[in-house]
């Protein structure tokens, strides 16, 4: 489970900044993850909750802002969007698509006191 590590990471940003901005609490961590990210919201969340206890940002809420899959028909030269990587092209059936958009997962915002 990946998720795990990526929690842990997660709450080394939450606490890098809160060194950086000098606050004390984290209420909420706002992050998007890609549809096509490989990363399970419901396992982050709870891989989350595990790992923030004891720490700044213990009872914290974890917001995940889902982001689709998009990506680029090689085929017929259009934007389309992706449900799976590797998937063929919606629009013309086509192979190969590359991915453009939904592979990340990122930290966007923080809730602090």
């Amino acid at each position: 489970m990946h998720e795990m590590s990526l929690a842990m990471g997660i709450l080394q940003i939450v606490e890098d900044a809160a060194r950086a901005q000098s606050f004390r609490r984290v209420r909420s961590v706002f992050v998007e993850i890609g549809e096509l990210s490989a990363v399970e919201p419901a396992a982050i969340r709870f891989c989350f909750d595990a790992v923030i206890a004891g720490t700044l940002a213990e009872g914290a809420v974890l917001n995940v802002v889902e982001v689709a899959g998009e990506g680029l028909c090689f085929n017929c030269h259009q934007t389309v969007p992706l449900a799976a990587r590797y998937d063929p092209c919606p629009a013309c059936g086509g192979y190969p698509v590359q991915a453009t958009g939904g592979t990340e997962m990122r930290v966007k915002e923080l809730e602090v006191e």
